[in-house]
């Protein structure tokens, strides 16, 4: 039975200095960050994403770290994750094909919600996920791989830097990834910093602290669990 590892992404009061915004019905809009290395490539824009975020002026024209890649997301191609810190790639090292690799974010509260399970202010959600076409690839690994299989992260934004970063890479099958439509709460209802029932029961987390910055693991039952939610 799968295994899930759930990873924080996407955009924060720090960069590009807002979160991605949560509706009143659940439905929520992905940002990711700011691209901050050097590329050998040319990279798209917060502009050439055509996003509804309000984001800040100064940041509309800056490239941007399209990592994790959602095939269905705005000048994306697959599912690949990449990630350079230790922190986060150790768990998901752990992963094996046709376990997940969970993604999370923390979303601002737009209006009035429709769903009672939306926080106030802001919170903590899943927004999307890999079902692992293959096994991790550590970083040290990946230059020693048969060229098609490194062509198969071609499209993921480390493998774009002008020097390769990741320690870990991730690709997701076309057939049990992707972008979520809903998200799916991972903060009480009350306070987003207060952590609901996924974290502490679910997951390896204690949902004490800054839990939302966090790794979290989920053992084969709790994924079952998880998916099940994402499913409903």
């Amino acid at each position: 039975m799968p295994r899930a590892v759930a990873i924080n992404v996407g955009a924060n009061t720090n960069a590009p200095g807002v979160r991605g915004p949560i509706y009143p019905d659940g439905s929520f809009e992905f940002v990711p960050i700011p691209e901050e290395a050097q590329t050998s490539e040319p990279v798209p824009t917060y502009a050439d994403l055509g996003l509804d975020t309000d984001l800040p002026e100064d940041a509309l024209d800056s490239p941007v770290h399209l990592d994790p890649e959602f095939a269905e997301y705005p000048e994306c191609e697959a599912y690949t994750y990449g990630d350079p810190h230790g922190v986060k790639a150790r768990p998901l090292l752990d992963l094996r094909e046709g376990d997940y690799a969970l993604f999370y974010a923390t979303l601002t509260t737009h209006s009035e919600p429709e769903r009672d399970w939306i926080a106030p202010d802001w919170g903590a959600y899943l927004v999307g996920q890999f079902r692992l076409a293959r096994d991790p690839v550590a970083g040290d690994e990946y230059r020693d791989l048969p060229a098609d299989e490194r062509a198969r992260f071609r499209s993921n934004a480390h493998c774009k830097r002008e020097e390769f970063d990741a320690a870990v890479l991730l690709r997701g099958d076309d057939d049990g990834s992707g972008l979520y439509e809903t998200a799916v709460p991972l903060s009480s209802p009350e306070q987003g910093s207060e952590a609901n029932r996924v974290v502490t029961d679910l997951s390896s987390d204690s949902g004490k602290g800054p839990w939302w910055r966090r790794p979290m693991k989920f053992d084969a039952s709790a994924t079952e669990d998880v998916m099940e939610l994402v499913e409903n």
